[in-house]
């Protein structure tokens, strides 16, 4: 399936740490796809306070914006993301300080589980700390060959506490664990093997393998997905029989739907379905 012609802009023009540029590139193909470029190649795309301001408004339009099916977290450069910016933090030493810049790295963070439609972090260099934490938030993680993986911040004194929130809900505890107190590199193979990713494409076939997954998405009924979505992480946080009573629920509802009692009828009647518009909300 070969995509759409897509605009390309900058998502935001802040000043990045007294260098004014776009820290984040926004596109959008006619199939509804998103994809989002951190763009500080300079700083191996850490994250800095503009880089957060600027994820945060992009997922806030994103979920209001129901054209919207997918959006790819990729990043320019030759890593995915070094985590946060450092130099920006030692710059300003003193707890409501970082007490402010944290709760802001989560709130975005939560902003992706938090969307209506599929997140599919396309990864490519090195991703550490925080970068790992990205990864691990998005929904689905396509990565090359080449990449790694780390939350390295105890090799500096620094525990990576936030990101292991994220990895210890994809990694089993122990795996988890030894990455959070070795601070040493996975490979990509590795980092599928754990859970923290779905696929391993080599370099030169990354961009195809993240298009496969993404024409899997957008053929589905955006509604179904969306539903599915948000019942996917609250029955997570819930006992087994609380769990089963949401999906429940969510289910119940999701079939007296348009779309599903559409996609029923043609499953029963041996016909692709005939969903309003041509194709799936």
């Amino acid at each position: 399936m070969k995509a759409a012609p897509v605009s390309i802009e900058p998502a935001s023009i802040p000043k990045d740490f007294g260098v004014e540029e776009p820290v984040v590139l926004r596109s959008q193909d006619g199939r509804g796809v998103v994809t989002l470029r951190l763009n500080r190649p300079h700083a191996f795309n850490a994250l800095s306070e503009a880089m957060f301001a600027a994820l945060q408004r992009e997922f806030d339009a994103i979920a209001a914006d129901e054209s919207v099916r997918v959006v790819v977290l990729a990043a320019e450069g030759k890593a995915f993301c070094a985590g946060h910016d450092l130099k920006e933090m030692r710059a300003t030493p003193s707890l409501d300080y970082y007490q402010q810049l944290f709760a802001q790295c989560s709130k975005m963070m939560l902003s992706v589980q938090h969307l209506p439609v599929p997140v599919i972090a396309r990864v490519h260099g090195v991703a550490t700390a925080a970068g790992s934490q990205l990864v691990a938030m998005c929904d689905l993680a396509v990565a090359s060959s080449t990449a790694k993986f780390a939350v390295s911040g105890v090799n500096l004194g620094l525990f990576c506490s936030a990101p292991g929130v994220a990895l210890s809900r994809n990694v089993l505890r122990k795996a988890a664990f030894e990455m959070l107190v070795t601070g040493e590199f996975i490979s990509a193979e590795e980092a599928k093997e754990r859970g923290l990713i779905n696929r391993v494409a080599e370099p030169e076939h990354l961009d195809a393998e993240v298009e496969r997954l993404v024409v899997s998405i957008v053929s589905k009924p955006r509604i179904a997905v969306a539903m599915g979505k948000e019942l996917f992480y609250r029955q997570a946080e819930l006992s087994i029989a609380a769990a089963y009573e949401a999906a429940e629920e969510t289910m119940a509802c999701n079939m007296m739907g348009e779309v599903a009692l559409e996609g029923v009828q043609a499953f029963i009647e041996k016909r692709p379905p005939r969903w309003s518009q041509g194709e799936p909300r």
